[in-house]
């Protein structure tokens, strides 16, 4: 399985230990999702208000099937509500 480095906005932090980005191993968005919470439970609540992703500036917010290419750039923010 791929590591990858997802950076992160800063209102997660506090979720995270304080970490603007980590290295998680997954090969698909549900992957380092389900890594995420596991390691830091605390990002379960950031989750269940909504988030997206960002693979090498591509965004999905529903799809989390989608495969992470290795050395892809990977950014998790608060998902965007319109209106």
């Amino acid at each position: 399985m791929p590591k990858v480095k997802v950076s992160f906005i800063s209102s997660f932090r506090a979720a995270l230990g304080g970490a603007d980005a980590l290295e998680v191993e997954a090969a698909t968005l549900r992957e380092l999702m389900r890594t995420l919470v596991a390691k830091y439970p605390r990002m379960q609540q950031h989750i269940d208000a909504g988030v997206a992703l960002a693979i090498d500036g591509q965004i999905y917010r529903d799809n989390w099937d989608v495969e992470i290419a290795a050395g892809a750039e990977v950014y998790l923010m608060p998902r965007l509500q319109g209106g």
